[in-house]
């Protein structure tokens, strides 16, 4: 019974990073209809600058703040001077020139923070709670991660639900010559998408490095993994990303415990092959269809 408390504690934990980095492409797909293959890199690009920051003034909330903020930086950055030049052409454009960018971030990063592996600060303690004397296998750390991710999330569907800024990001990404028409600066919008969710991808970052510690290629497999939660949920569906990422941590979690930590890379690929057999739209999509 301990062992699955255990797992399933390491599983939501590990669930809430993946969905934090799943929002962040929804985000990206919602706004401009596009998947960045290259999120992690720019996720793990934002960790190094906070690890850089919080070595150099000692305090972990100033380097949690400029990573949200270089992130934000770096997503308006990478549209407007990458993707805007290539999004007019073929629809493959922006897909090869993410690929691009991930493999430029993962080259560049070593030259200027070194290759080495490195270990990034917690936010708060790694121990579990007590309750009645008994330590419990759920920490503050994974308190504030859960918590994190979940206040990303609703500020994410309450954005895009309830706000003019999110119906011109989605007016934007759908029917951008008809959000032209009626006054929406749709390059503003694809802007804001992008630079929003790279601000997500940073914070996913800083909640992953202090489990997988931080390297050029750290965060290259925690994105097939929040790729697959994002399609589990659907990629346009910010609750779907949060509840697919849940979903795929606890099964790896299970899958490494009781089987082989070396399953958990195949069972996530199982997983995705059982989705796009049985509901190719992801769980959680819209039932009706719109086209750009």
């Amino acid at each position: 019974m301990h062992q699955f408390l255990v797992l399933t504690t390491q599983g939501i934990t590990s669930g809430m990073v993946y969905a934090a980095l799943a929002l962040a492409l929804v985000l990206i797909w919602r706004s401009t209809r596009i998947v960045n293959f290259a999120q992690g890199a720019m996720a793990m690009f934002t960790t190094y600058i906070a690890l850089w920051v919080i070595q150099t003034s000692g305090s972990y909330w100033l380097g949690f703040v400029v990573a949200l903020a270089s992130g934000l930086v770096a997503g308006a950055v990478v549209e407007r001077l990458i993707i805007r030049r290539i999004a007019s052409g073929p629809p493959l454009n922006p897909v090869i020139a993410s690929l691009g960018i991930l493999l430029f971030l993962e080259a560049v990063v070593p030259m200027i923070f070194g290759g080495q592996i490195r270990g990034f600060p917690p936010a708060l303690s790694f121990f579990g709670f007590k309750v009645a004397g008994v330590d419990m296998p759920f920490s503050p750390f994974d308190l504030f991660t859960f918590a994190g991710v979940l206040a990303t999330m609703a500020l994410l569907y309450a954005l895009f639900r309830f706000t003019g800024l999110g119906l011109q990001l989605r007016a934007a990404a759908f029917a951008p010559e008809v959000a032209r028409l009626l006054g929406v600066r749709v390059g503003r919008m694809l802007t804001i998408g992008w630079a929003l969710a790279s601000m997500v991808g940073a914070l996913a970052g800083v909640l992953v490095a202090p489990v997988t510690l931080l390297a050029p290629n750290s965060f290259d497999s925690v994105l097939v993994f929040a790729f697959t939660a994002a399609v589990l949920g659907g990629l346009d569906s910010p609750l779907g990303a949060l509840i697919g990422g849940l979903s795929l941590g606890l099964a790896l979690s299970y899958i490494g415990g009781y089987m082989s930590s070396d399953l958990e890379t195949v069972g996530a690929l199982l997983i995705l092959i059982v989705l796009l057999m049985v509901r190719p739209q992801g769980f959680f999509a819209g039932t009706s269809h719109r086209r750009v």
